[in-house]
Parts: structure tokens; C-alpha cells; sequence
């Protein structure tokens, strides 16, 4: 009865041990090179850039889904332990929790070293999307926890939204819930990379990558919001000020260009006593972003411990409320 669970489980602590396999192929490697590919050819067979982004849309979630589908049932010929096996081990290339705790960490660290903020800069560059050069060591460390609470919903917990969401399908397909299971989460990482390859706001990218922002917005909607909510549970069990937490996530959630990034955000941010956002630079240019949070007091180093933390235990939370609702939803309509 409890198989789906255990695998679903199996795949959280691979991540968990090893992060992102180096040696071995990942997905959205592939997924990036049919994103790449798929644009290159649109662009040449169609004038229209919105038409041309929406067929590249099509076509990287067409064929995301069908290799991950063709991959199990051709491996499933010859043993069902390997697919077993197979299944698990690309659910867990969709999880991203360790590499975002080992990544936010090395900025902790470099920043831990020395008073020299070069080699700091270098490391949050590896995770954040601004420019970082000109970042002092509170802008470094702002960078740091804002992209850990955002990336929450698009490395961790959206990605085992819809692995289980798929997984309730069985019952009507007949098909077993973990390869349903990695069909909902590879779907996601497809948009997901879209999203982060196509979804820029930019003179290149403003029509072309219109359909896999929307779309990546649509996927996280209901992920995000109950990510804010995991994260208030997180501050309650971490004896941070849970009440503020939930007071800011609830005032500023919507503080963001995106519908969707500011509800962890601001949970992360009333959790913790801060402000975040704020002006920030991309690509030379100034962006100014709403202010989340208060500013009662100043970041510190040991944020981004604490940061990690909540991301940690706010993406168990929302993995057990998860587990427990396809449970009951399995009981109900049994």
C-alpha cells in the first residue's frame, strides 16, 4: 500500500544525498537541447515569433513526455525491476533541494573566509539571475535568500505537485502511479526550462517566450501558495517568528512581477525579520522590485543558513501534506 510512497521517498533522498548526478545524463540537459534546437528551427521556417515560440513549446513538452514514456515502456520489456529503478532515478534528477543548499552555501562560506567579497559575488552568480559585480555584502546575501525561497517552488516542491497529482491518475488508466508519477514531473521540468531559456522580457525573447512564461505561471499558481503556506509551518517548528511569517505572506504575496515567486518569498521574509527585493540589476539595466518584508533589521551571513532550513523543512512539509491528500483522495473514491 504503501510503495508509492516509499519510491516517491527513495527519490527525495537521492537528492538529498548526491544533488544533481554530474557523471551521468541528466534530462533537462536534453530538455535544454530540444528547447535550443526547436528554437533554432522555428525561427528559420516562421516569421511570426509568437507563432514560432508556441510551436517550440509544443514540440519540447511533446517530446519530453513521449521519451520519458517510450524510455519506461522500452526498458519495461525487459525487466520491471530496472524500470522500477529507472523511474526513480529521474524523478529524482527533477529534485533540486540539495543543489540549492549547496550552492547558497558556498556563498556563505566565501563569505565566511574573508572580507574580499569577489569570490561571494562569483559564487551567488551561480544562481541568481542578476548582475552580481557590483553587490555588497548585503545585496550578495539578499540575492542569496531570495533565490533559494523563489527556486523552493521550481526545483523542489512544484516538481512533486505534479509527480503526485499524475500518480491519481492510476486508477483510471491502469498504468502503475510511479511512471505517471515521472511523466507529471518531467512534463514540468519541460516548462519549467522553458521558462528559464525562452521567458525573458527582453527585445529577443518578448513574444517568442510568451506562451512558456504564461504557461510556467500557470503550472506554479496552486504550488506556490501552499509552498508560502509549508513555510510558515517551517517557522513555527524552526522557532522563527511563525506569526510574522504568515502575516507578511498574507500582506505581500503578491509583491512581484511574477504571480507566483513572492508567496515564498514573503514567507521567507516575515520568517526571518527582513526586507527583501528592491532594486537589482539585469543585463546593466535597473529593475526595481516591491519591497518584501519589513526592514527591522539587516541581513546577516547566518541568514542563508536559516533560509535553508526552511526550504529543507517546508518542502517535507508540503511533500507529507501531499502524501496524506492522495491518500485520502485513493480512500474516498475506492
Amino acid at each position: 500500500m504503501l510503495l508509492f510512497e516509499l519510491q516517491v521517498g527513495l527519490a527525495v533522498v537521492l537528492d538529498l544525498l548526491f544533488g544533481d548526478p554530474v557523471r551521468l545524463p541528466h534530462p533537462v540537459r536534453v530538455i535544454g537541447f530540444f528547447c535550443s534546437s526547436s528554437e533554432k528551427l522555428f525561427r528559420k521556417l516562421i516569421s511570426s515569433e509568437g507563432l514560432a515560440g508556441t510551436l517550440s513549446f509544443v514540440i519540447v513538452l511533446f517530446l519530453t513526455i513521449t521519451l520519458t514514456v517510450v524510455l519506461l515502456f522500452a526498458i519495461s520489456l525487459y525487466s520491471s525491476l530496472l524500470t522500477q529503478f529507472t523511474a526513480i532515478f529521474l524523478l529524482y534528477t527533477c529534485i533540486a533541494a540539495r543543489d540549492l543548499v549547496v550552492h547558497s552555501r558556498s556563498v556563505y562560506s566565501a563569505l565566511q573566509k574573508n572580507d574580499n567579497l569577489k569570490t561571494a559575488r562569483r559564487a551567488v552568480a551561480h544562481i541568481v539571475g542578476r548582475d552580481t559585480a557590483l553587490l555588497d555584502r548585503k545585496g550578495i546575501i539578499r540575492a542569496c535568500i531570495e533565490t533559494v525561497a523563489e527556486n523552493m517552488v521550481d526545483g523542489v516542491t512544484a516538481p512533486l505537485f505534479y509527480a503526485i497529482l499524475f500518480s491519481l491518475l492510476a486508477p483510471l488508466t491502469g498504468i502503475d502511479p510511479l511512471f505517471l508519477a515521472v511523466t507529471g514531473a518531467m512534463g514540468y521540468k519541460a516548462v519549467n526550462t522553458m521558462d528559464s531559456m525562452f521567458g525573458y522580457k527582453n527585445e529577443r525573447y518578448l513574444h517568442f517566450g510568451r506562451v512558456a512564461a504564461k504557461f510556467d505561471d500557470f503550472v506554479n499558481f496552486i504550488p506556490a501558495r501552499i509552498s508560502g503556506l509549508m513555510l510558515v509551518s517551517a517557522a513555527f517548528v524552526l522557532g522563527l517568528q511563525w506569526q510574522n511569517a504568515f502575516m507578511i505572506f498574507k500582506r505581500d504575496r503578491l509583491a512581484h512581477a511574477s504571480p507566483n515567486a513572492a508567496h515564498p518569498e514573503a514567507a521567507v521574509a516575515g520568517a526571518l525579520d527582513v526586507q527583501l527585493g528592491g532594486v537589482s540589476v539585469y543585463f546593466g539595466k535597473e529593475v526595481k522590485k516591491p519591497r518584501i518584508g519589513d526592514d527591522n533589521r539587516p541581513v546577516k551571513d547566518l541568514d542563508i543558513l536559516l533560509v535553508n532550513r526552511l526550504m529543507l523543512l517546508g518542502s517535507l512539509f508540503f511533500l507529507i501534506l501531499l502524501l496524506i491528500s492522495r491518500f485520502c483522495l485513493i480512500q474516498l473514491f475506492s
